[in-house]
């Protein structure tokens, strides 16, 4: 058996041989500006997150399906109730988008 694997494939460094490096010592190209995650728009924010953690979308994404395939289940064995709740939703998502919209005015002024 063959303990290639196991062997080290740089002679030590300085900082004892870790093997760690420091972030500053990256191939990163160094014109790349630091980007804050609050300048990301919602959608940019959704990739960034799935990027970072795939199975964690994956998982989101079949939960919504699920959660979907009950909300056309209710509407299938209670479509009055179901109505009326999806007209409860629609007005409370205006709501909040009206609140968002104000905000961002008022942020402005």
């Amino acid at each position: 058996m063959n303990d290639d694997a196991d062997a080290p494939t740089e002679s030590a460094r300085e900082d004892g041989g870790s093997g760690v490096t420091d972030a500053s010592e990256s191939d990163a190209p160094s014109d790349v500006a630091d980007v804050d995650f609050a300048d990301l728009s919602l959608p940019q924010r959704v990739f960034v997150a799935a990027v970072q953690n795939p199975t964690r979308g994956v998982v989101v994404a079949v939960l919504l399906a699920f959660g979907f395939s009950f909300y056309i289940a209710f509407w299938m064995a209670f479509p009055r109730v179901a109505a009326l709740f999806s007209a409860v939703g629609v007005v409370v998502v205006l709501v909040l988008l009206g609140l968002y919209y104000l905000t961002r005015v008022l942020d402005r002024a």
